[in-house]
């Protein structure tokens, strides 16, 4: 196993740019730079950037032929002019102002960076603090308060440009379905994409669980969908699926789609998650990595949307892979009493998947 070493990428300007156009309560002004700024303070606060394993990573600086390999012409020009005239607003949940395109070429670059930093050895896991967030992007548009999609170019990249033809695993937790990432690999057998996320069963949606890839992708496309108000109990359960399945595909690199907005005061998700899930999270993945691809693992950004609870949730799971104990932050203990389990109705889901997945895994 290599020397510990954790690098987080991280830009001024995530922290400063890419400022919603309208204010609270609307949908999109959750995606705010004091989302960064408070990540960064509270962990320069808590002394982390002193530890010699912990490294600052500026994002790798890209060209508009990079975002050519997830998007179209039309759609990154289309950012590009919407920018240059000051900005303006794509869909009920999209917008962009005078710096977005840069801000989000940027963070394209960061993930980049994260992600090719793991596979080169230059860090062992990584953790992309960019915004905007990206996996709801699609190749033509942009969508969910995501203008490109970082984590599906990075991919790309690491394909197109460096060769890279091992297995990859991308483990998203954000409270809403990665639309965008699904749609890119969900015919690739070499991507194995397993989302776990909120989901209303009263109304249809995409996101179900019987939605598992086309041609030779199929089966390695896996969603678990839950219902609101899932608890850290409910959230391990569900995430102890994936220990079949992802020892059994035994990925190179493990990418998370790190969202945090089933954080319990998250203004946008509705579960009831506190920080000790996310690092309890973060120590499971991190001994899967160990076992599976030498420990590469990277974080990449994407929903969280509280401001005072996102810092602790991003420290612990730094402190999961540092090997560092966490402690929680003390008014999450009111949390741990919003609900209750609900293992049983998750038990049907969790059955229904297996059903439909086992014609496609051996050991499932």
């Amino acid at each position: 196993m290599p020397e510990k070493k954790v690098g987080i990428i991280l830009d001024d300007d995530f922290g400063s740019k890419h400022i919603p156009p309208y204010p609270k309560p609307s949908f999109i002004s959750f995606e705010h730079p004091f989302r960064i700024t408070c990540i960064l303070n509270h962990l320069e606060r808590i002394g982390l950037f002193k530890d010699n394993r912990v490294v600052k990573i500026n994002p790798k600086e890209i060209d508009e032929a990079i975002l050519e390999l997830a998007h179209s012409k039309y759609h990154i020009d289309a950012i590009k002019k919407i920018s240059e005239v000051g900005g303006g607003l794509l869909d009920e949940e999209v917008f962009v102002t005078h710096d977005t395109f840069d801000l989000a070429k940027k963070a394209v670059g960061g993930a980049i960076e994260a992600i090719v930093g793991v596979v080169k050895n230059r860090y062992t896991q990584s953790f992309a603090l960019i915004r905007p967030p990206g996996h709801h992007a699609y190749r033509e548009k942009s969508s969910g308060l995501c203008i490109f999609n970082n984590i599906a170019n990075s991919i790309l990249y690491l394909r197109k440009k460096l060769g890279y033809t091992k297995k990859i695993a991308i483990i998203d937790i954000d409270d809403h379905f990665g639309d965008g990432i699904a749609q890119y690999f969900y015919h690739d057998p070499s991507v194995l994409y397993f989302s776990l996320h909120e989901f209303d069963f009263t109304e249809g949606d995409i996101g179900m669980f019987d939605e598992l890839g086309q041609d030779e992708g199929i089966g390695k496309n896996i969603n678990f969908p839950v219902p609101s108000e899932i608890t850290n109990k409910d959230f391990e359960y569900c995430i102890d699926f994936l220990d079949t399945v992802i020892y059994e595909f035994h990925p190179a690199l493990i990418i998370v789609a790190a969202g945090f907005d089933m954080y319990y005061a998250d203004p946008i998700g509705n579960c009831l998650l506190t920080s000790t899930a996310y690092n309890h999270f973060a120590a499971k993945i991190l001994k899967i990595a160990e076992d599976l691809c030498e420990g590469r693992i990277s974080f990449v950004l994407e929903g969280g949307y509280d401001v005072i609870g996102l810092p602790y949730c991003v420290e612990s799971v730094l402190k999961a892979l540092l090997n560092e104990k966490y402690e929680a932050p003390v008014f999450e203990k009111d949390a741990l009493l919003l609900g209750e389990s609900n293992i049983e109705d998750l038990k049907k889901i969790k059955n229904m998947l297996t059903k439909l997945l086992s014609p496609y895994w051996e050991h499932i």
